[in-house]
């Protein structure tokens, strides 16, 4: 059985790392971009890192172009704009297609465990501590949500 940590992905900053070495985390897999109505939400992302990194979270971030082309920059523009205007301390990966027929093997993976293509920036995506699927929230879902704080608690516990 697939499951999340079957997948690599490069780092914003170039090297490949495995999802494998999050064995026994949760993780919230979102696919980020820089120049979004939902780009604000870099901030509710840090916030959940920060107030659950210990418990076990760790939040990825994805950049992806392929919305509105709202990701136009480059690893090294992205990472430097979320560093300076959010604070982001959590996991930035190089910029991926989210969708289509040269999506990441993750993402593809990710879409056909339920609600199928990623219909914007910004979704989220929960993975249990053994690297399966939990939950699905669009981009209109704020981290700082009900919905989605209780089921990453309920994901750690």
């Amino acid at each position: 059985m697939t499951t999340a940590h079957d997948f690599s992905l490069t780092t914003i900053s170039g090297s490949k790392k495995s999802l494998a070495e999050h064995r026994g985390k949760v993780l919230l897999v979102v696919n980020v971009a820089s120049r979004c109505g939902y780009t604000p939400q870099y901030r509710g992302l840090e916030e959940l890192h920060q107030k659950f990194k210990e418990q076990g979270l760790v939040v990825v971030g994805v950049p992806c172009n392929q919305f509105g082309a709202q990701e136009p920059g480059t690893d090294a523009e992205i990472q430097a704009f979320c560093v300076t205007k959010y604070d982001v301390t959590f996991e930035l990966f190089s910029k991926v297609d989210v969708n289509g027929d040269g999506a990441a093997p993750l993402f593809r993976w990710l879409t056909t465990q339920g609600q199928g293509p990623i219909q914007w920036n910004f979704a989220k995506f929960v993975v249990g501590r053994d690297g399966k699927y939990l939950a699905r929230f669009d981009s209109a879902t704020a981290p700082d949500s009900a919905v989605l704080k209780e089921a990453l608690e309920k994901a750690l516990a």
